[in-house]
């Protein structure tokens, strides 16, 4: 299994940016995808989470400002990031809590980071 994030870059404060990524492999069912963060110097956070009938959970500090969406047909997903501000600024990193075959275990995949970077 891979996860393939893309759509990280360089904005400036009050701007947007969206970030997506697609999880390719053998892959039975995925339960829940979504984003960890992390900022130098700082430890992994979660950003948002989706499950697999839409219900969302997001970071305090992103509430009212990023949105975290799912295609399950597509095995995507996807993060609107507005109104970013530089405390926004890490390495995003998109995981997967799926289940490979009908009868594995479900376990975490994570890709490979894209890098947010908002300027003031």
């Amino acid at each position: 299994v891979q996860l393939q994030a893309s759509g990280g870059g360089l904005v400036q404060a009050g701007g947007s940016l969206t970030l997506s990524c697609a999880a390719s492999g053998t892959i039975f069912y995925i339960n829940a995808m979504g984003w960890y963060r992390q900022a130098p110097g700082k430890q992994r956070e979660l950003v948002a989470m989706i499950t697999r009938d839409s219900n969302t959970d997001y970071a305090d500090s992103v509430k009212g400002r990023f949105t975290c969406s799912r295609d399950n047909a597509m095995n995507t997903v996807r993060l609107q990031m507005n109104s970013l501000t530089p405390e926004d600024t890490a390495v995003y990193y998109c995981y997967a809590k799926l289940r490979r075959t009908r009868y594995s275990v479900v376990r975490d995949y994570w890709g490979q980071g894209t890098l947010v970077t908002v300027s003031s």
